[in-house]
């Protein structure tokens, strides 16, 4: 996440330079566009990496009752 804080803080600093400088806004808003989309890329990774780790803790789980309800050890309510 730091990582997106940092990204995101280029983008912002990119803006406010282009408010500053009217003759190279369109290259220092066409930078602050490439760092919000590393940003963006970054927290979608992210959250990539949080939903496969908490995957892997909770596939287990439902593969035991799987075989356990095949195995009539579990009886529905």
């Amino acid at each position: 996440m730091e990582t997106v804080r940092r990204l995101r803080a280029m983008a912002s600093l990119c803006r406010q330079s282009a408010a500053y400088r009217p003759d190279g806004s369109w290259k220092l808003l066409a930078e602050a566009e490439y760092w919000e989309h590393a940003a963006d890329a970054a927290l979608q990774e992210h959250f990539r990496e949080c939903t496969a780790s908490s995957n892997e803790l909770v596939q287990p789980q439902q593969t035991a009752n799987a075989n356990q309800m095949r195995e009539g050890k579990i009886v529905a309510a």
